[in-house]
């Protein structure tokens, strides 16, 4: 029997191993580019990318008939009509005599609440991260009211000619817009995406992106649940139409009017309301009643 040569054996393997590299290496050229869109770290979803560069745009909701009343929204893969309501009276009065005490508090130097018309749960679903098996979410956010299409250049114009002013007359002014809700906008509540980027998003941005609806409910007796379609607009997005567009700008200028000056503009959420119920406990008449 013929021995095998030592020497041809260990330089074929150097070949095969040299190939096996240089093919390896060949495929994690093509690879690489598609980490992201496969999913990145924990902190993304499986084979779900919504960025072009630093850029997004949302799919799944169609705002062209909101001045007729209606929103048009992909919701568990299939394109649905939504009717835009009006935040009820009692929710309005609740909501904005709350803020003003909250306000009225401040000005006394009493630290604001947690609870109460500012800090909304939001409640989202339909996109699972690395990091879990579950694709609910829940979540607090800031959440306020924005000025109606005729008022919001005015009322944009005014914050940022006193962006420096003293933090009392920037409190003053919130106050005169709760004491008017003539002026606010009560088809929407709206709120930014202060942490999402290219690099990290959060499950309700994602969830938000693909399924959106969302239920946002605020702890507080009485006790309101809104049920809502979200729009996610990039704050770089011209194809929103111009008044979402100024409701991105009022939002982050309105943030920034309190919090101090960002580097960047945040994204913007306006969730439009499509039904409101009432929470409250103790309330025989509500008991998770709808409004609206």
């Amino acid at each position: 029997m013929k021995k095998k040569n030592p020497r041809r054996i260990k330089r074929r393997r150097k070949k095969i191993n040299r190939r096996n590299f240089l093919k390896f290496a060949a495929l994690s050229f093509f690879i690489n580019p598609l980490r992201r869109l496969l999913g990145g770290p924990l902190e993304h979803a499986e084979n779900f990318n919504v960025w072009e560069g630093n850029f997004f745009k949302q799919k799944t909701v169609d705002s062209s008939e909101v001045r007729q009343g209606t929103i048009r929204a992909m919701v568990d893969g299939r394109w649905q009509r939504y009717k835009i309501k009006k935040l009820p009276e009692p929710f309005m009065e609740w909501n904005l005599k709350a803020r003003l005490e909250s306000l009225n508090g401040i000005m006394k130097h009493k630290p604001p609440e947690l609870a109460g018309p500012h800090s909304g749960m939001i409640a989202s679903y339909g996109v699972g991260r690395k990091d879990s098996r579950f694709t609910l979410n829940n979540c607090v956010k800031g959440f306020g009211f924005t000025p109606k299409e005729e008022y919001i250049n005015e009322k944009l114009k005014y914050i940022k000619d006193t962006s420096n002013a003293p933090m009392l007359k920037k409190m003053e002014f919130l106050k005169d817009i709760y004491k008017n809700p003539s002026l606010l906008n009560p088809h929407v509540q709206t709120s930014l995406e202060l942490y999402t980027t290219p690099d990290f998003e959060t499950h309700s941005f994602l969830n938000l992106i693909r399924n959106p609806q969302a239920t946002i409910v605020f702890l507080s007796n009485p006790s309101y649940e809104l049920r809502t379609i979200v729009r996610v607009i990039n704050p770089n997005d011209k194809s929103a139409n111009p008044y979402e567009r100024k409701i991105v700008e009022w939002t982050n200028r309105i943030h920034s009017y309190f919090h101090g000056k960002f580097r960047k503009k945040f994204i913007g959420l306006i969730c439009y309301v499509i039904e409101v119920f009432d929470n409250s406990p103790g309330k025989k008449e509500a008991l998770g009643q709808r409004l609206i």
